[in-house]
């Protein structure tokens, strides 16, 4: 049991959002391994039944599918950004740049940071969401 007591460790009153932050830390091997500790220190005389077994494994497939599905949002999220500021080269927007200033220019080049796209107006900087207009259309 030392093993599973290591992913989680005796409840405190003073640090449920660590634990929470610990979980969410959890990968897939983590699972397996703490699913192989319990098959190996389980009492021999009341065996884990192929139902509990199988909910197990049925669980981390769904988490990896889970996984996959979040992977494949944030990919289509940086493609949409991307598809959204290279629209914007050549553009005359004004918008906050990422020093607080209001700034108004022809946007230059685009980059991604971070997973944000950022356009570049001169030597500002300004990120997608803080564009106010675009050649004068106000969003």
């Amino acid at each position: 049991m030392s093993t599973i007591d290591t992913f989680f460790p005796a409840p405190s009153r003073t640090s449920a959002p660590a634990q929470s932050d610990r979980l969410n830390e959890l990968t897939m091997s983590d699972f397996i391994r703490m699913m192989v500790a319990e098959l190996e220190n389980q009492d021999p005389m009341n065996p884990m039944s192929n139902t509990d077994m199988l909910q197990q494994i049925s669980q981390m497939r769904s988490i990896t599918s889970s996984d996959r599905l979040t992977t494949s949002i944030e990919a289509l999220a940086l493609g949409q950004a991307l598809t959204t500021a290279s629209s914007m080269i050549g553009k005359t927007v004004s918008g906050v740049n990422t020093l607080g200033e209001d700034v108004e220019g022809k946007v230059d080049r685009v980059t991604i940071e971070n997973g944000e796209a950022r356009l570049f107006i001169g030597s500002s900087i300004v990120n997608v969401g803080s564009v106010k207009a675009i050649e004068g259309s106000p969003l």
